[in-house]
């Protein structure tokens, strides 16, 4: 690939692997040898999830993106919970439907989900994080006990990839199963499908749905890339160029599930709080509160008779994100869009304006903006009128909202 840019060779890609670890790389390599490398083929599928987050989506007002980005694993819990086989068995079927390999480690360690999630990142949010720095926990260790807790909470444990923001200025990634809930959308996502959504301040959620695994989604999606090249497309990575991009932290809370055998958890790993603890024949549980910092440094968690499972999104992102979105006034959202608006466009606005000093040009937009808000019945009205006079200064003749 890194051969065929150089020489100013257009590339098509579904080698997420090696993506999610050089995606930095063959972005400069894009840029100086001006040639483009497409790679939806490389997640989700037949799901056109890159390029919609590429050209659709803002960073500034999107929240989260979350969903079961491995048809493999997806499938063999389908199996055990819709249709009652064991692990062991599910597992032999998908190997012989060709979903997972004869080495099925890639998919049901949680690394598949991983290096997608690495790249959804890049496009979401403009920002990317090496698969090393990202706690990723698959299902290989699953139990029968943990199924049997799942069917007795009226839930079903999935694997899910999410990438989720934690403040304006923050926000975090992971890979684990996780107890999923009737009411949420990847609840009803089965066999090799994978389901994505993406949340936002202004839109709340919007689902996406397709073929995960098999041949011929992923060859369905190497084509369109094909056929977009004939037509010029190529990837912009619009949203690196932000002033403000969000930080990756690893300094946020969550509530896990651990059930274990003979290893005793607590004196290992250290919960903020423990909130359910069991002891039985068949195996033992904690429920509690823990660090993803605390998570990520025992890397001997994968080698222990361990199974972790999110229970919930934990209480610093219930706050500060599920908060915001019941609780934020009309004018908080459209002060972001404004705001969003100024930095997306802030050279040509720096032009259009030269008389003005950076400070009093954000300032008066501020003052103009706080004093007309009351003077419309919807909100929207205000957006359309601000962007509209920006516009019309750098030459765009309308908008609308």
């Amino acid at each position: 690939v890194k051969a065929a840019l150089q020489k100013g060779i257009p590339v098509v890609s579904g080698n997420k692997a090696m993506l999610a670890r050089h995606l930095p790389e063959l972005i400069d390599l894009q840029k100086k040898h001006n040639v483009a490398l497409l790679y939806d083929a490389s997640s989700c599928g037949s799901i056109p999830v890159i390029r919609n987050l590429e050209e659709y989506y803002d960073n500034d007002l999107l929240l989260e993106v979350k969903g079961i980005l491995n048809g493999s694993s997806n499938y063999i819990l389908s199996r055990v919970f819709d249709h009652q086989e064991s692990y062991d068995a599910a597992l032999a079927q998908a190997q012989a439907l060709g979903f997972a390999e004869s080495d099925p480690s890639f998919d049901i360690e949680g690394y598949d989900s991983l290096f997608k999630l690495v790249i959804i990142t890049v496009h979401a949010l403009g920002v990317y994080v090496h698969p090393d720095r990202i706690f990723t926990y698959g299902i290989s260790t699953i139990h029968d006990s943990d199924i049997r807790y799942a069917r007795e909470k009226g839930v079903k444990i999935k694997l899910v990839a999410q990438v989720v923001k934690v403040s304006d200025r923050k926000f975090t990634m992971f890979v684990m199963p996780e107890f999923v809930t009737p009411g949420k959308y990847i609840y009803s996502v089965d066999d090799e499908y994978n389901g994505v959504v993406i949340r936002g301040e202004c839109y709340d959620r919007q689902f996406m749905f397709g073929k995960g695994a098999g041949s011929l989604p992923t060859a369905s999606s190497i084509l369109s890339d094909i056929m977009a090249r004939q037509h010029d497309y190529r990837y912009e990575y619009k949203k690196q160029h932000y002033l403000d991009r969000p930080e990756y932290t690893t300094d946020v809370e969550l509530k896990v599930y651990v059930r274990y055998t003979e290893t005793d958890v607590l004196k290992i790993l250290h919960f903020d709080r423990i909130t359910e603890q069991y002891r039985g024949e068949d195996g033992n549980y904690v429920i509690g509160y823990i660090r993803l910092s605390e998570l990520l440094a025992a890397d001997f968690l994968h080698r222990m008779d361990f199974f972790f499972q999110i229970f919930a999104v934990g209480k610093i992102i219930e706050v500060q994100i599920i908060g915001r979105q019941t609780n934020v006034s009309f004018f908080y959202q459209i002060e972001k869009l404004f705001f969003f608006f100024l930095r997306c466009h802030f050279e040509k606005l720096l032009h259009a304006v030269p008389c003005l000093t950076v400070p009093f040009q954000i300032f008066l937009g501020c003052v103009v903006f706080d004093s007309i808000f009351n003077q419309f019945d919807r909100p929207a009205d205000v957006v359309c009128l601000i962007v509209d006079n920006l516009l019309l200064q750098i030459g765009v003749s309308h908008v609308s909202v």
